[in-house]
């Protein structure tokens, strides 16, 4: 008789987990193409909520505004080429925006111009297991805390009169919050940082990986850059312009340049055990003082350095 009954519940389980019922409440998953033709209208779906998952692909997609707590989970080879147009005319893959703190972005090839960026400060944002293809900037992450950003390829990286930013950990809008608390681990950024050809160009490093306070045209910059973690990441790249713009492995830079403001909004952040060994810039550091406010060691290759201001774009 007890045979029987759990025989009975564990046939009724398997009906459950595969109608998709068995999912708890928040965790409903949803599928572009089949639920949805796009992620957007995935997202924008009043049946979608906060914690669901919308799967993606394989194939060729749009990215979107994120505005919901949700995951979007590439399955098989499933490329972002096209999204929402920036400011500048770049394509977009994905945009955070009020309400999408929390949101995670998983498994997903992107080829656009800034792959994922945030036009607010959304906070606990997931990057993991993407690859990122030959973009000006890979992960943006302006003001926003708790970001875990790993386990990501980045091959090849290009200017576009700034940019050329593998991942970015940034303030302009001075969060009095402050931006702390994001964890850069176990990324692979390699290749070739391709410099374009406008007449302006040059001037600045590209970057595999900064935290930027921006102080620049009046921008309020940032109260607090602090308590970052950049730990185990794998930086190799060359610029094939080095005389325009140079690539640096990791940057840590407050535009200000001023070895008198103390303590500097950038400290007590952590870079270790990181391996810069196959980028000629390896350490970059802007004001050279924050070596003495900031955890930079064990890493294989350079541990301090000082150097340019990259344009980055929000």
């Amino acid at each position: 008789m007890k045979k029987t009954l759990a025989l009975g519940l564990g046939i009724l389980f398997l009906v459950f987990a595969i109608s998709g019922l068995g999912f708890a409440k928040g965790k409903k998953p949803w599928k572009v193409p089949g639920h949805f033709a796009t992620i957007q209208a995935a997202i924008d779906s009043a049946n979608v909520v906060d914690g669901d998952v919308i799967l993606v692909g394989p194939g060729f997609f749009a990215g979107a505004f994120v505005t919901k707590a949700v995951t979007i989970k590439g399955i098989g080879n499933a490329v972002i080429n096209f999204g929402p147009l920036h400011s500048s005319g770049m394509v977009q893959g994905f945009r955070f925006l009020s309400g999408g703190s929390g949101a995670s972005i998983l498994n997903l090839r992107f080829e656009v111009d800034l792959a994922i960026m945030n036009g607010a400060s959304v906070n606990d944002i997931t990057v993991s297991q993407c690859a990122f293809m030959n973009c000006v900037q890979g992960v943006s992450n302006w003001g926003g805390t708790g970001w875990e950003i790993t386990h990501n390829e980045i091959i090849d990286l290009r200017t576009r009169t700034g940019g050329g930013i593998g991942i970015l950990v940034a303030d302009r809008a001075g969060n009095p919050a402050g931006v702390n608390d994001n964890i850069i681990s176990h990324n692979a950024i390699s290749g070739t940082l391709h410099v374009s050809s406008y007449p302006s160009e040059g001037g600045y490093n590209g970057s595999g990986i900064v935290l930027y306070a921006d102080f620049r045209y009046g921008w309020p910059g940032a109260v607090e850059i602090a308590h970052n973690k950049i730990a185990k990441n794998t930086i190799s790249m060359i610029s094939d312009t080095p005389g325009v713009v140079d690539i640096a492995a990791i940057e840590l830079t407050d535009t200000r340049d001023d070895s008198t403001i103390l303590p500097p909004v950038l400290h007590d952040n952590a870079v270790g055990f990181n391996d810069l060994r196959g980028t000629v810039l390896q350490i970059v550091l802007t004001p050279a003082i924050l070596d003495q406010y900031n955890n930079i060691s064990r890493n294989f290759g350079e541990n301090r350095g000082h150097g340019l201001h990259p344009k980055v774009f929000k």
